[in-house]
């Protein structure tokens, strides 16, 4: 690893540069100061961005629903849509089909609010992608994407166990070439042997013995005069 820099040296020394944890956290401040920079002052959180987006084209969702889809923690999103009704950015109701639940819908001023954000949201979103080449950028998301999925699926329990695999059976060993071309030639004689065409031994037996002209006189020799 090159360290060209000051800071790269001191973060190599003490091991904080293969740290996923606090490399992310220093990218969550950049994120959020380049966020802060292009919302400008009296803008909204991140988190309640995040928030009117999730129940943007909703008839609302419990909180329940929103910690699901914004990821943020129960305890942290009940104060923050507790700030976001005092602000009439969203309205609390009672659902319809549950009685025992309440839904967040968003207000007018919150879809307003969101409205006015979003090309700044966009802005920053860029700024923070144009820190990396662009063949890397996408390559980044999908792995910030695959991070947090990997994260619910562990937190709902939907984690299947990996299957082990069972061990081949060993092969078996491999005869001598000797043997095997003694075991083919005498597989091939085999089979020409079933193949010729003997007749019946008693075939023509009979025929041959009373022939004639298969029978020859003996030859007597008589003495010349």
């Amino acid at each position: 690893m090159k360290k060209s820099k000051s800071g790269e040296k001191t973060m190599s020394k003490n091991g904080l540069d293969e740290s996923p944890s606090h490399l992310l956290h220093r990218v969550l401040q950049i994120a959020l100061d380049i966020y802060n920079a292009e919302a400008g002052e009296d803008a909204l959180s991140q988190r309640q961005y995040a928030v009117l987006k999730a129940l943007e084209g909703t008839e609302g969702l419990s909180q329940t629903d929103l910690v699901k889809v914004t990821g943020i923690d129960r305890s942290t999103l009940a104060d923050l849509v507790s700030r976001m009704l005092a602000k009439e950015l969203v309205v609390r109701e009672r659902s319809v089909t549950d009685a025992r639940a309440n839904l967040v819908r968003i207000a007018d001023a919150g879809k307003t609010a969101l409205t006015e954000m979003e090309p700044r949201v966009l802005a920053a979103d860029e700024k923070i992608l144009s820190l990396l080449s662009p063949p890397k950028r996408e390559s980044f998301v999908k792995l910030l994407r695959k991070l947090t999925h990997a994260r619910e699926t562990e937190l709902s329990g939907d984690v299947k166990p990996r299957k082990e695999k069972t061990p081949k059976p060993p092969k078996a060993e491999k005869a001598p070439k000797a043997e095997k071309k003694k075991k083919v030639k005498t597989k091939l004689s085999a089979r020409k042997l079933k193949k010729l065409p003997f007749p019946p031994l008693s075939e023509g037996i009979s025929e041959a013995a009373d022939s004639e002209d298969l029978v020859h006189s003996p030859v007597v020799k008589t003495d010349a005069i």
